[in-house]
């Protein structure tokens, strides 16, 4: 299957044999993005991405090839989001949102406010409330905005295949996870659970509901409902 220079014999068996790993990156993607994102779109990019970490790669850097692979489909699927400027004004302005309202409440009740609670400040039915919830879906808890500088790159590009880490960006990483951590700590327990299937377990948004025995879009509203009280918590870190 492979030649002695260690490579697949051609860039059709490369796609076959991570075809799937495109697909679970793709659609683990998707599931934090609004529904106008295409998940074939992102697989397309994928695809791309692969066929460029074929003609890049060299074993004797000792990566595993799976390991550098994953990174450019990653970084070709940010670059095709990047390029589609995904993300409606809506999004994020019922983000913004019921991030203050959760933050106002935290602090009037000194505990996390339920749902109910936050339809009532936001002065909405709870079925509306749910609609935003479901309308933020694609919102992150780091945002590029929340990563924006003067100079030419970006959050992304900072963040994209191949990029050596900067030290300081390592320290500012470890800050932020320790921080995270407390924070999610703090979150409901049905919510702690969805975050732990999601981002430790890594499953998608129907085996979660499988898990939780609610639907794909209620757990897509958990997890915006999740988002927005960790990106309250950790303001003062993102506006650093």
């Amino acid at each position: 299957m492979y030649q002695a220079n260690g490579k697949l014999q051609s860039n059709e068996q490369y796609v076959a044999q991570y075809a799937p790993l495109v697909k679970r990156i793709a659609h683990h993607l998707v599931a934090k993005l609004p529904s106008s994102v295409q998940v074939d779109d992102l697989i397309q990019a994928g695809l791309i991405g692969l066929l460029d970490a074929v003609g890049h790669y060299d074993p004797s850097q000792g990566a595993q090839f799976e390991t550098y692979a994953s990174q450019r489909i990653r970084g070709a699927m940010l670059d095709e989001l990047r390029e589609a400027d995904w993300a409606p004004r809506s999004a994020r302005k019922n983000m913004r949102v019921i991030e203050a309202a959760v933050s106002k409440l935290e602090q009037r009740l000194g505990r996390a406010p339920g749902e109910q609670e936050l339809a009532k400040e936001l002065q909405v039915p709870l079925d509306e409330y749910h609609q935003m919830l479901q309308e933020a879906r694609g919102h992150q808890l780091v945002h590029y905005e929340d990563f924006y500088s003067d100079g030419d790159d970006d959050f992304f590009e900072r963040h994209a295949a191949d990029e050596r880490p900067d030290p300081l960006a390592q320290i500012e990483d470890g800050s932020f996870r320790a921080a995270l951590v407390e924070a999610i700590k703090q979150l409901p327990e049905r919510e702690q659970l969805m975050m732990s299937l999601y981002y430790e377990e890594e499953l998608n948004l129907k085996e979660i509901g499988a898990v939780l025995g609610v639907t794909e879009s209620r757990v897509s509203q958990l997890h915006s409902q999740a988002v927005a009280r960790l990106r309250g918590r950790l303001k003062d870190w993102l506006n650093h």
